[in-house]
């Protein structure tokens, strides 16, 4: 199998109880490879990690506003 029309070929003659262990597999492996991809991001020098320094510089500048005020103010 090479290609995703032929996995989801396969997918589809699954009797029930073998698409369900099929489809908790993935839900574990889809939320692995997320949270691996939020460690790298946050890792220092990643996209998150240059977000929050930003973040920390506008809080510490004032430029920032409490989340409760902010949505109070729509």
């Amino acid at each position: 199998m090479s290609t995703v029309e032929e996995i989801e070929k396969a997918i589809a003659k699954l009797p029930k109880k073998e698409f369900w262990k099929l489809a908790e597999w993935f839900d574990e492996h889809r939320e692995e490879v997320w949270d691996h991809e939020i460690e790298n991001d946050a890792k220092p020098g990643g996209p998150l990690a240059k977000l929050a320094k930003q973040a920390l510089k506008e809080i510490d500048a004032g430029e920032t506003i409490p989340l409760d005020e902010f949505f109070r103010n729509p």
